[in-house]
């Protein structure tokens, strides 16, 4: 069976940091791309990171470049999401996702095109 499992949600205040996991099981996880996806209240689904089945190539949504970092652990089947400086406009639920390209390295994610998608995690930042 098939899973992707976040944790590290939580409240936090603005200017502070929250780490994100996803575990994953069940499926081909060093192959793959792996990308984080966020839904703010009342809006669009959005791209937040992805990161190459490798780990050599990343690329981030404008609105959080220079504050999070994606980064994976192949051994491990994990991949997270490191906060840092968080703004209120950060507040969502993330939602990590494997990619069905296997081997893909390049700059286009979308969410609905995921292979497989976890449940989320509720991120508060209070202003």
């Amino acid at each position: 069976q098939v899973q992707l499992v976040e944790s590290g949600g939580g409240s936090v205040q603005a200017g502070g940091s929250l780490r994100l996991s996803c575990a994953a099981s069940g499926l081909s996880f060093s192959s793959y791309a792996m990308g984080w996806f966020r839904q703010a209240p009342g809006k669009e689904r959005e791209f937040v990171a992805a990161i190459s089945w490798d780990g050599r190539n990343t690329v981030y949504a404008d609105s959080v470049k220079g504050r999070l970092t994606i980064s994976r652990d192949n051994a491990k089947n994990t991949v997270y999401l490191q906060m840092n400086s968080l703004k209120p406009e950060d507040t969502a639920v993330y939602y990590c996702a494997e990619d069905r390209r296997q081997y893909y390295s390049g700059s286009y994610y979308n969410y609905y095109d995921m292979r497989y998608r976890g449940k989320g995690t509720l991120v508060t930042v209070s202003s």
